[in-house]
């Protein structure tokens, strides 16, 4: 079992940096005048000098991309940190599972909504589609994310066995967290409409009272300012 659970943490962690060399790999296929082109992840994500043909572009930074890229890195990081702390070893996979289904999202949408083109006028561009390697991150991602799931499911049923009996599994307890999260909410005593009504008006009354004082102050204040200035 402890092998296992090795094999989920070091596969995690190296699927993970998998997902971000593929990000210096091309993502995208441009022609633009007949001329055919590339565009590598790390230049959509971060901006840079792009050469298609004889011309070369200043490619601007894509917001989605490059935020897609640091969501990946900060998973693997915190993966790689759960080797010293196992309180952070649940945020690894959740970190993994948004950028897996941002990547996604923007695979199944098309380079035209996530590749900031501007640079290159629309007119000339005849056709941009995404490379294989964009699939290929986010299958990274999403085996990332199993194997960050793996591992901490594992790791949290050796500790469960060690305890002999006095911890229970993670999915027990979060069973037991929406079993008394509903008995709580059971007992919550919703007011009535009257209630609601009152409550509303006597919100809506102090808003405006405090606004007109506000309001006076700030006349008040200007007055005071504009003898001040001698205006």
């Amino acid at each position: 079992m402890k092998a296992i659970n090795k094999i989920c943490r070091f596969g995690a962690i190296l699927f993970g940096l998998a997902s971000l060399v593929l990000f210096f790999t091309d993502f995208a296929k441009i022609v633009v005048d007949g001329t055919a082109g590339t565009i590598v992840g790390a230049q959509a994500a971060f901006g840079s000098e792009v050469t298609i043909g004889d011309e070369a572009y200043s490619m601007a930074r894509s917001a989605h991309m490059l935020l897609c890229f640091w969501i990946a890195v900060i998973g693997v990081l915190l993966s790689a940190f759960s080797f010293k702390s196992k309180k952070i070893r649940i945020a690894a996979p959740i970190v993994a599972l948004i950028a897996a289904v941002y990547m996604l999202v923007m695979r199944l949408s098309g380079p035209w909504k996530f590749i900031d083109f501007r640079p290159i006028p629309y007119a000339s561009i005849d056709e941009m589609t995404y490379t294989l390697n964009v699939w290929l991150v986010v299958i990274a991602l999403f085996v990332f994310t199993i194997l960050a799931i793996a591992y901490l499911l594992i790791d949290d049923y050796i500790e469960v066995l060690a305890s002999k009996g006095e911890k229970r599994t993670l999915f027990i307890r979060l069973i037991q967290f929406f079993r008394d999260y509903k008995s709580e909410v059971k007992k919550i005593v919703w007011p009535g409409i009257k209630d609601v009504v009152k409550n509303t008006v006597i919100v809506l009354i102090m808003c405006a009272v405090v606004g007109v004082i506000i309001w006076g102050v700030d006349i008040g204040l200007g007055y005071l300012l504009d003898l001040i200035l001698g205006v």
